[in-house]
């Protein structure tokens, strides 16, 4: 990962992360416990390579609580996502928060592995919750990654030292 240097999104970065995310998940907007992120509007950071980006990492702060509303790389196993992570949670961190929270979806098992190996914990399953997210973002699709049927949302979280 030597070469990937990560930076706040600047509004110069908005129409590469409206096109990144919307090349990557059809659509800007993300769905998560009935809520709607305009993911290119979110505060975050951008993962470079010599220049080019290569991910993008959104929050959201509420409270004493940072969501991470969006994590994607287009080079796996190189430590872009761990990068990501990192920078977002000296953010929640300094910021007073004592929790940083995600969900993600029942197909998404590459994901599940990701967080846990990166000391995230599962903490809730919101069973059939896709059901209301479709009605906020219609497009979700029924079937997910691996042909598994796209119904619930997983919780997971890292408690945080405040710094």
């Amino acid at each position: 990962m030597s070469n990937i240097t990560i930076r706040p999104i600047t509004e110069a970065d908005r129409d590469w992360v409206r096109r990144f995310v919307t090349e990557r998940w059809g659509d800007t907007r993300m769905v998560s416990r009935g809520v709607v992120h305009a993911i290119d509007a979110l505060p975050g950071f951008v993962a470079s390579e010599q220049g080019n980006p290569v991910g993008l990492g959104t929050y959201r702060i509420q409270g004493q609580a940072c969501e991470i509303t969006s994590l994607d790389s287009t080079s796996e196993r190189r430590g872009v996502g761990t990068a990501l992570i990192e920078a977002i949670k000296k953010v929640a961190q300094q910021a007073g928060c004592q929790r940083l929270w995600l969900i993600t979806t029942n197909d998404n098992t590459h994901a599940l592995r990701f967080y846990q190996k990166r000391g995230f914990e599962l903490v809730a399953l919101h069973r059939n919750a896709m059901e209301d997210a479709r009605k906020l973002k219609p497009q979700i699709p029924l079937i997910g990654n691996d042909g598994i049927p796209l119904r619930d949302e997983i919780e997971l979280e890292i408690k945080l030292e405040i710094r």
